[in-house]
């Protein structure tokens, strides 16, 4: 959804850039150019955009939840671990750029969801994640936002990234995390704490078709990951008026859990033992919150994840 989108913005660009309103696309590459450093500095949100109507209709077309375990303290930044990505990665959006469950539900606490930098090279489209609260996953986006001095703070990763979204399959519980240990260091350097969050449905939203590791489609779709820097995952669920093919994503409940928060202390160079010592805590905590809750959503007892 996210290239089609980004496709359709660059075509309505290219269309004023070889029309009579050309000097409006001059205008706003010479925006582009004093804005550019945006999408790491905070964004630029806006509330109008946020609470739109169309955003209630599409939390309440699956519809999307989120659940709160314990409370967090607005005197403390936090670096929220989300998984996993599913397709549509709609739980991550619904709650945390639209809507007001998350003001609700944890006050004084300011979400920042990051995206992956290539979505802000995009004209008109950059302008709207930023407004929904989009910044870049950049690492001076990340350390702009747990920089706060008074805490309140919340940044959003989807730590599996693109590469997760190939794993996307209805009842797959597979997560890329092993080797995922950016998040981690971050935390470290800027004493943020870390907070596990499940999103229950996620991978239910669309069918793919078959790509096992070690298939040619497979191959290709990680090689065009690797060029491109997002996957293609082949997808299909329901249309407008039936429901056996079509890009309309199912009608599955998505329940999006904030698990507890792992205290982190400040440290400015920890060393590898410490960044995988605390990268196996978040690891057992996010089992524990998966655990604690899979029965509630629909996941047999002998399903648990599976970290790869």
């Amino acid at each position: 959804f996210f290239p089609l989108a980004a496709e359709f913005c660059c075509g309505f660009f290219v269309i004023l850039m070889l029309g009579k309103l050309w000097f409006l696309a001059v205008l706003y590459l010479l925006w582009l150019y004093f804005d550019w450093e945006t999408p790491c500095t905070g964004g630029r949100r806006s509330q109008w955009v946020r609470s739109w109507t169309v955003w209630k209709y599409f939390r309440e077309y699956f519809p999307i939840h989120l659940i709160k375990t314990s409370d967090l303290s607005p005197n403390h930044n936090y670096l929220f671990g989300f998984h996993p990505h599913g397709v549509l990665v709609a739980g991550a959006f619904g709650n945390f750029c639209t809507g007001p469950s998350f003001k609700n539900l944890f006050p004084g606490l300011t979400p920042y969801l990051h995206i992956m930098p290539i979505w802000f090279s995009c004209p008109f489209f950059r302008e709207y994640v930023m407004s929904a609260g989009m910044v870049s996953a950049s690492k001076e986006s990340v350390s702009y936002v747990l920089n706060n001095e008074g805490g309140g703070h919340a940044s959003i990763i989807v730590i599996g990234g693109a590469e997760e979204a190939l794993n996307a399959h209805p009842g797959s519980l597979t997560l890329n995390i092993l080797k995922r240990k950016g998040f981690i260091k971050m935390a470290l350097k800027h004493g943020a704490h870390l907070v596990p969050v499940f999103s229950f449905g996620e991978n239910e939203l669309f069918k793919q078709v078959a790509n096992p590791k070690g298939s040619r489609l497979r191959k290709v779709q990680e090689k065009l990951q690797k060029i491109m820097g997002f996957a293609l995952p082949l997808f299909h669920a329901r249309g407008v008026f039936q429901y056996s093919f079509g890009l309309i994503p199912y009608r599955q409940p998505i329940h999006t859990v904030v698990g507890s928060p792992i205290p982190v202390k400040r440290n400015l160079h920890p060393t590898t033992e410490e960044i995988d010592q605390l990268h196996a805590m978040y690891l057992q905590k996010l089992r524990q919150l998966f655990e604690e809750h899979k029965r509630n959503y629909g996941i047999p007892d002998h399903k648990s994840l599976i970290f790869e």
